[in-house]
């Protein structure tokens, strides 16, 4: 079942991801360059990504757009965001971005945050069942290949997960990564994510949650972790690694790291990812408190917490300034419209 989604409550997320898209500059280009003529504007580089400030958050951007429309077909934005869509996501324009992302040095581009949301955003397509969106789908599907191999080519040679909060995460990627292979059947692919995770965070025990937030987090390492594998485990199994990986939601320690955080300064593009800490904060513990059981102690806790950052993070997407206005609205509708919950 589809979750119940208020228009009034997301039409400003939807505002903010059709502004920014269309927006080429300014823009934070992450690009290898081997000589003069690789010198071009970002219209260019990657036709159908070029906004939005970086290419990750123009792929996230034009998620939000389709999850939106395919939620609220009705609402005011709807066509606006089918039209923006529409002129994205055609076979030049994807062709293009094959050619970019495909070419030889750019094995590790948008790895793995940038490539796990443009599963995403082929999810979406797939789950609308619309016609006009399995077009968009079959444009995106040799860019959607791609961004699997990259993956795939990639996590055998990790020894060691990224447990950083930023792009470079592996436990988040590794979680959208695994919710768009079950939605498109991808077996093998989700079978190989879930031995992943097993052999990167398995074992782990006693989070050093002291250690949280780092300074310019927009991603928690711990809840990520663990959001990552409420997913992979059974739910008896995933209670007590819960339990063995935060053993204490309660004490004095865990209510200081479950305390939402303020973004001091929402004009600085690094600062204003604590607005996305405690967004990003708030849907993962809100997975995590769906894969346990209702008798569980570790519920009452997780979940007042997730309240509160639920919370504080909906009031931090001010759009007043573009550095959090160009992605930030992506991550509330993540949060708002239960992605990734069953």
């Amino acid at each position: 079942m589809e979750p119940a989604v208020a228009v009034q409550e997301v039409e400003r997320f939807a505002e903010m991801a059709l502004a920014a898209i269309r927006r080429e500059y300014p823009n934070h280009v992450v690009h290898l360059l081997r000589g003069d003529d690789d010198a071009r504007p970002p219209r260019e580089l990657t036709p159908a990504f070029c906004g939005a400030f970086d290419w990750h958050s123009a792929v996230h951007g034009h998620w939000c757009l389709a999850r939106l429309a395919r939620l609220c077909p009705d609402a005011p934005f709807a066509g606006r965001a089918g039209e923006a869509l529409g002129a994205s996501l055609t076979g030049e324009r994807m062709a293009g971005e094959v050619a970019y992302l495909g070419a030889a040095g750019r094995e590790g581009f948008e790895r793995p945050y940038g490539l796990a949301w443009l599963l995403q955003l082929a999810a979406e397509l797939r789950e609308w069942r619309r016609a006009i969106a399995y077009d968009w789908l079959g444009a995106l599907r040799p860019l959607e290949e791609l961004a699997m191999r990259r993956l795939a080519d990639w996590l055998p040679k990790l020894r060691w997960p990224v447990r950083g909060g930023e792009h470079s995460q592996t436990a988040f990627a590794l979680g959208l990564a695994l919710d768009w292979a079950r939605s498109a059947r991808e077996q093998g692919f989700a079978l190989f994510v879930k031995e992943r995770a097993r052999d990167l965070y398995g074992a782990d025990r006693g989070a050093p949650i002291a250690w949280e937030p780092s300074g310019h987090d927009f991603l928690s390492p711990a809840l990520g972790e663990a959001d990552l594998m409420r997913r992979v485990l059974a739910p008896a199994e995933f209670a007590a690694w819960l339990e063995r990986f935060l053993p204490d939601v309660a004490g004095e320690e865990a209510a200081r790291w479950l305390t939402p955080v303020e973004a001091t300064d929402r004009a600085d593009g690094k600062l204003a990812h604590l607005d996305g800490l405690n967004l990003s904060r708030a849907w993962m513990l809100e997975g995590i408190v769906s894969a346990l059981p209702d008798a569980h102690a570790h519920r009452g806790p997780l979940a007042a917490a997730g309240a509160r950052h639920r919370a504080a993070g909906l009031a931090g997407v001010t759009g007043e300034h573009y550095a959090g206005s160009h992605w930030l609205g992506s991550f509330a509708v993540y949060l708002v419209t239960r992605r990734g919950l069953s």
